[in-house]
């Protein structure tokens, strides 16, 4: 038997901490099952959850201009979150992070949502140069998450509105049924600002003064103590990716922009091209097998789209250049930090201590924060 590719999804042993059971299923679809069974997601769109989450966010926010928080991006997820929003009368507050990064297509995507279903859209323009100097420093320290930054400076902003605001509740298109599967090795825990700070300290040219920033204590204590919470209500219905697509483009003339998150032109080099030649990680097997457990795709499917090149040869010399251009990276430079050894996060400065002491909180005396 096979022990170095799962026998139901798609998952290898570029997930340096797989593990497979005697018939050579992954650690992820096991652990898929389990939570599939704890969420108990019903096959109808409509249920009693769904009319419960949204009926309890209107009554908290009856009083405000705002009842809610969407953070926009222009992809799929935030987007339906958007739609699902406006048939249950929501009044959302629409928050987007311009990193200096954007396509033109997410752009165009979430003017067409706010302007259809006529929500107000707060856009913070991040310092450039400030943003820029952060991103050569994670180069320069060589870990593996680099779009840590971009997600961070997301969630900063988000509750920097939610507090002037007052606003509670915060809608996330993040969801089980598409994005369960993440090997921890490929990716960062996103509220690590000393691991931030510290690559800065180290890298960096400039010091952080407008970067938004939240902490892994500050968002402990605005989860917990201050009660805003994040909500997601995609793991309540049966999420459908593809049927979800095709739905917003006949509502609101949404546009297909390729890959997962490839909204971003950072996100798009830093997935296809970072990740697999400097880190041997293509996300597309986390992503597809999501799928393939959720039974959205077979398993033939993702092995088909898998033998597709993952950036396509036109465009790769071309984003290369603007990539390079926009951090003032020459060429050689690029192909010179593409052949460095990876770095691990835990290599620097990290406010783990503070997440962990948490989790063990929760567990020693069986809370559910």
């Amino acid at each position: 038997m096979d022990k170095t590719v799962c026998s139901h999804c798609v998952m290898d042993i570029t997930d340096r901490e797989i593990c497979f059971n005697e018939s050579g299923v992954c650690d992820h679809c096991l652990a898929y099952k389990v939570r599939a069974e704890e969420l108990n997601i019903p096959e109808k769109i409509n249920n009693k959850a769904v009319d419960q989450l949204f009926a309890d966010i209107k009554k908290q926010g009856k009083n405000q201009k705002y009842d809610c928080i969407i953070g926009l991006s222009g992809g799929v997820d935030s987007s339906y979150i958007a739609i699902l929003a406006s048939q249950y009368g929501l009044r959302p507050l629409c928050v987007h992070l311009d990193n200096g990064w954007n396509s033109e297509l997410s752009v165009a995507n979430i003017h067409s949502i706010v302007q259809k279903l006529n929500f107000d859209l707060y856009t913070h323009v991040i310092d450039w140069d400030e943003f820029k100097d952060l991103q050569r420093s994670f180069f320069k320290a060589n870990v593996i998450d680099i779009e840590l930054l971009s997600d961070h400076a997301i969630f900063g902003v988000i509750m920097q509105v939610a507090k002037k605001h007052n606003i509670k509740a915060i809608l996330s298109g993040a969801n089980f049924s598409t994005e369960f599967i993440m090997p921890r090795t490929w990716v960062h825990r996103k509220q690590d600002l000393t691991n931030i700070r510290d690559i800065q300290n180290k890298f960096g040219t400039r010091k952080i003064k407008t970067f938004p920033q939240v902490s892994t204590f500050s968002h402990v204590l605005a989860m917990y103590i201050q009660g805003f919470k994040v909500l997601k209500p995609l793991n309540l219905i049966n999420y459908d990716k593809k049927q979800t697509k095709q739905m917003l483009m006949d509502k609101i003339g949404w546009r297909d922009y390729g890959g997962k998150h490839h909204e971003s032109l950072f996100t798009k080099f830093y997935q296809a091209h970072i990740l697999p030649t400097k880190f041997n990680v293509d996300k597309r097997k986390a992503h597809l097998s999501t799928l393939i457990c959720s039974g959205q795709v077979s398993r033939d499917q993702a092995l088909t789209e898998l033998k597709a090149p993952i950036y396509n040869p036109n465009e790769l010399p071309q984003d290369y250049e603007f990539v390079c251009k926009k951090l003032d990276f020459t060429s050689e430079e690029m192909a010179n930090y593409l052949k460095q050894p990876p770095v691990p996060h835990s290599a620097y400065k990290s406010d783990q201590w503070v997440y962990d002491a948490l989790n063990w909180f929760k567990n020693k005396f069986k809370l559910s924060l």
